[in-house]
């Protein structure tokens, strides 16, 4: 065998072994969006009717809390009391 022909096989075994992992992480990465959906749905039904479900409250953004009137006086939109919750 040639040297050529040798790192062709080389090259096909490890192009083989990268679609394998690639395979590998690609199921587990539907399996881990799955369970996440289901956990998801979990939380939701375990939600009370008046929407506490015994966690922390729900906080947002002043921009989505109060609309257009977190707006500076200059007009801006920045102001020294917002607060950013990711």
């Amino acid at each position: 065998m040639s040297d050529r022909d040798e790192r062709v096989d080389e090259l096909e075994r490890q192009v083989a072994e990268l679609e394998a992992t690639v395979k590998g992480l690609t199921e587990e990465l539907v399996d881990r969006t799955e369970r996440i959906r289901q956990l998801e749905a979990e939380h939701d039904l375990n939600a009370t009717p008046d929407g506490d479900d015994g966690g922390e409250p729900e906080r947002t953004a002043p921009d989505e809390a109060k609309g257009s009137e977190t707006e500076g006086e200059d007009g801006s939109g920045d102001s020294e009391d917002d607060i950013i919750v990711a």
